[in-house]
């Protein structure tokens, strides 16, 4: 049985990617920092009888985050995806012309140096195994530029970057790297329903045909 681990797991679109790559045979793992809401979300998949399991780590405690990893690994053995979609909220956005040293290191705390992390920690056994996903969720400001957000557009296109040449270097070795750019707000019942987003990322993942999408799919024509 395949596992996922999926980081900055939340009731949103983390419980929708958890149920929708466990109703297909994977175990979860689950990372964030809201013990409580973690706990919700490993209640729901078990009611779904789907294997699950929660470690509580912030992860912009590099070694907490690296501990949890571990953790998930002793549990339930290498890691087949690595799903990293966490969320800061809107009170970390700033306009480009508020932006400075200091807002920008935020989000590179909390989104971009944890990226790199968890894919040190699991890439060398997908390296081994010759069989992998690395699965990156950004905000839309990573493809197209976005003046009121300012500084997280710096740190998502970093993101992009990074799986791009992930992308570009792990595909001939039988690991999938992949990125959707969410521009909608998430919300049950609209058009950014979480459930339509882990779809989509369940597609791109077992198609494997291409390296990112926008959600919606109407965004790619912005560029």
């Amino acid at each position: 049985m395949k596992t996922i681990v999926i980081i900055g797991a939340g009731p949103g679109l983390g419980l929708s990617l958890a149920k929708k790559f466990g109703e297909n045979g994977f175990r979860v793992a689950v990372i964030s920092r809201n013990a409580e809401k973690l706990k919700q979300i490993v209640s729901e998949l078990q009611k779904l009888t789907i294997e699950a399991k929660s470690y509580v780590a912030d992860i912009t405690d590099m070694p907490a985050l690296r501990q949890a990893l571990q953790a998930v690994k002793q549990d339930f053995g290498p890691i087949d995806v690595l799903e990293f979609s966490p969320y800061g909220g809107p009170n970390v956005f700033r306009h480009v012309l508020e932006t400075t040293p200091e807002n920008v290191m935020e989000p590179m705390n909390s989104y971009l140096l944890p990226a790199v992390l968890s894919v040190n920690e699991i890439l060398p056994d997908m390296l081994s195994k010759g069989s992998g996903a690395i699965l990156f969720t950004t905000g839309i400001s990573a493809m197209i530029p976005y003046p009121p957000l300012g500084n997280m557009g710096i740190v998502m296109t970093g993101i992009r970057n990074y799986a791009t040449n992930l992308h570009n270097e792990l595909k001939e070795k039988g690991i999938y790297v992949g990125h959707l750019s969410v521009g909608t707000l998430i919300q049950v019942g609209t058009d950014g329903d979480p459930d339509l987003i882990a779809k989509t990322w369940y597609s791109l993942y077992t198609k494997k045909d291409q390296f990112e999408e926008t959600f919606p799919h109407e965004l790619n024509s912005a560029f």
